[in-house]
């Protein structure tokens, strides 16, 4: 193996555009890996991690580019790097005539005074101070940068609530504003439904359904991971949940988060008393009574937050809840797996989504493990070695430092599924395909090699592995729903119809104690 490390020196590029050009250079003919980002102490440990370090990438500073390319040969990774400068080329090409780049926040809100937003996507060293002068300009914020310190993100939220203003994140990927989407989120018809979410993929499960259903949304602000935290007190979603009672348009109000810290619930459900309008309240792994003594309307799973905000919102149909799970479906599979094949694996590119999936096994099972698991008894110390039933969210920092999210690059979770289909204690692999803005445009395509390749060695060692998939998506999404379904079903892949099921699904084909 060959690798070549090329420096552009003092030469910053945004994460988004790192994730989207590591990626598509990872996709070159002939590349094993390959690597495009910023020279952070962070980046140089990752590339450690992965086997990309060299001498050389030492000596970058952060403000320098870094290009890393690992082939069979040094042929393939010259050849290579001449692919990835004529991307370098594509990203720069020449400006539409009447198009106007601004160098700083400020200088671009003097001269678009009708702007009342600012995405920010830099390096998490420069992102709060980025963010602080968006706000002093009177801007919302979303801030899709992470590693911003604790102190920084309490700062900035307090600033932004004495001003009226929204700040999403940090580490928000996912809002729909006035129907506009903004990173990763699908496309979705208006209506009247507002959501304030503190996860990403969750958020966009929820607004997927509702859409699915025949209604529609107003808004989706994100918080942030770290909003319902005690440190940060709920700031976001508090002032979510004001501005979506103050918006005429809305009329039904979702919460989506884990559950938030004890003290930050008891504030969160204290506003929910004074809302005028509908709220359901969907913190994952939480309780039902405190959201119903406050007014709230309880749900235990993003499927459920959906069709409770649906009928709030008074849409009528002749049966909007799910079917019941087929049991003769569950005993088909069931009697197609060995006793040896026991366990789960849950393979997952949205946090809140693997979460979800977690608990639906949580119920069933006593040794359900994974890198975000809440009870420290169940966290998997090594994230590469799974234990009993195990779940991963591959979107974790600790897979995204320094690489493309997975529902940008799904290397990183080709690679657990090709080991987990070998081994024969699993019985079930689930996974979600994320749909929409920023997402990879043929997910389920990406996949489709290795879910044949594992198929076929399972039957030639006679055994059977059952893959169970969801597709996160609408019709309107540019991937083209049917067809991403068509290709997983084809390849033997049962779709649910939702993540809940898929849950569900897989908790129910592997018998307990067996």
């Amino acid at each position: 193996m060959s690798i070549k490390v090329v420096f552009k020196k003092n030469t910053y590029i945004d994460s988004v555009s790192l994730m989207t050009l590591s990626n598509r250079a990872s996709e070159i003919e002939g590349v094993d890996q390959a690597m495009i980002a910023m020279g952070t102490d962070m980046n140089k440990e990752v590339l450690k991690n992965i086997g990309l370090s060299t001498p050389e990438i030492e000596g970058a500073n952060s403000s320098d580019l870094m290009i890393i390319v690992k082939a069979a040969t040094e042929e393939l990774c010259e050849s290579a790097f001449i692919q990835v400068e004529e991307l370098f080329i594509k990203k720069a090409k020449p400006k539409e005539a009447g198009d106007v780049k601004y160098s700083t926040i400020p200088s671009a809100a003097k001269n678009i005074p009708e702007a009342n937003l600012a995405v920010i996507s830099v390096s998490g060293a420069y992102a709060a101070r980025e963010a602080r002068k968006a706000l002093e300009n009177d801007l919302h914020v979303m801030l899709f940068s992470d590693n911003i310190s604790l102190e920084d993100e309490i700062q900035l939220k307090k600033l932004a609530h004495e001003k009226g203003l929204l700040v999403m994140g940090p580490d928000c990927g996912t809002a729909i504003i006035s129907n506009v989407a903004l990173c990763f989120a699908n496309a979705v018809r208006k209506g009247n439904i507002g959501i304030v979410g503190a996860s990403g993929t969750g958020s966009q499960e929820v607004t997927v359904l509702i859409h699915n259903l025949g209604g529609g949304i107003t808004q989706l602000v994100g918080t942030g991971g770290r909003d319902l935290s005690e440190e940060v007190g709920g700031i976001m979603m508090l002032d979510g949940i004001r501005a979506l009672e103050a918006d005429p348009s809305t009329e039904v109000i979702v919460l989506i988060s884990k559950p938030p810290h004890p003290t930050v619930e008891k504030k969160v459900l204290a506003e929910i008393k004074n809302c005028t309008k509908p709220v359901v309240v969907c913190f994952m792994g939480g309780k039902e009574d405190a959201a119903v003594e406050a007014g709230g309307h309880f749900a235990k799973t993003t499927e459920e937050a959906a069709w409770k905000a649906v009928e709030l919102a008074g849409i009528k149909g002749n049966s909007l809840r799910s079917s019941e799970l087929n049991q003769e479906l569950i005993s088909e599979v069931r009697a197609k797996l060995s006793p040896e094949q026991k366990y789960i694996r849950g393979l997952f590119s949205g946090g809140t989504l693997c979460d979800e999936a977690m608990h639906a096994a949580m119920e069933k099972f006593d040794d359900v493990y994974s890198n975000i698991q809440r009870d420290p008894k169940f966290l998997l110390i090594d994230t590469n070695v799974s234990a009993g039933h195990t779940f991963i969210d591959f979107g974790d920092d600790q897979f995204t430092q320094g690489k493309p999210h997975p529902m940008i690059d799904p290397s990183t979770r080709l690679a657990r599924f090709a080991q987990e289909a070998k081994d024969p204690s699993v019985g079930v692999i689930v996974m979600d395909f994320v749909l929409g803005f920023g997402a990879h445009e043929d997910p389920a395509g990406a996949f489709l090699p290795a879910i044949i390749e594992a198929k076929q060695l399972a039957e030639e060692e006679g055994r059977h592995i059952e893959i169970v998939g969801y597709v996160l998506g609408t019709e309107l999404d540019s991937q083209n729903i049917e067809e991403q379904k068509d290709k997983l079903v084809a390849a033997g892949v049962m779709l649910a119809n939702s993540n809940t099921q898929a849950g569900l699904l897989a908790s129910e084909f592997v018998v307990k104690g067996a």
